[in-house]
């Protein structure tokens, strides 16, 4: 982490290294989270959150909330391109594959596929980021209530679309 912050702190004075290093640092980081939630237009939601990543680095208070404050932006980014498109069919998530099992990790892509965006957000920062529901309403924008309907949806309409194929 403190890496990550000299980073910060070097791109914050104009270190064009730094920056590259820091988006190489952050782009899986931010792949992760917007893979699951934007789906097929998950590289799309990647370029746009790593814009607003560069474009704001110089205002991040605090390096070593790179992170965190990173996440917020991806996740942003992946809810709003998810919404601008969600005529598009959606496909397969690459990233969720199971431990040496390829065809569940098709399963739960396709499973999470017919979830919306908000919901696909909550369950990724919930499930598999494993935030606490406090830190999600903050990512989210949404008060703790609103989280925690939307996980029991999400749940219940994950288990359902499990089940039911």
């Amino acid at each position: 982490m403190a890496e990550a912050a000299d980073l910060v702190r070097a791109a914050q004075r104009g270190d064009a290294f730094a920056l590259g290093e820091l988006m190489e640092l952050l782009l899986p980081y931010v792949g992760r989270i917007c893979g699951p939630i934007a789906l097929q237009d998950g590289p799309d939601a990647v370029q746009e959150a790593m814009i607003r990543i560069l474009r704001g680095i110089r205002g991040l208070h605090d390096p070593l909330a790179l992170y965190g404050w990173a996440r917020v932006i991806a996740v942003r980014e992946a809810v709003r391109v998810a919404r601008q498109r969600s005529g598009v069919p959606a496909g397969p998530l690459d990233d969720l594959s199971a431990a040496g099992d390829p065809q569940l990790g098709v399963d739960i892509a396709d499973t999470l596929s017919r979830l919306t965006p908000e919901h696909r957000a909550v369950l990724v920062l919930r499930d598999i980021e494993g935030l606490a529901e406090e830190q999600v309403s903050q990512i989210l924008a949404v008060p703790a209530g609103t989280v925690r309907s939307r996980l029991f949806r999400a749940r219940t309409s994950f288990r359902k679309a499990w089940t039911h194929d």
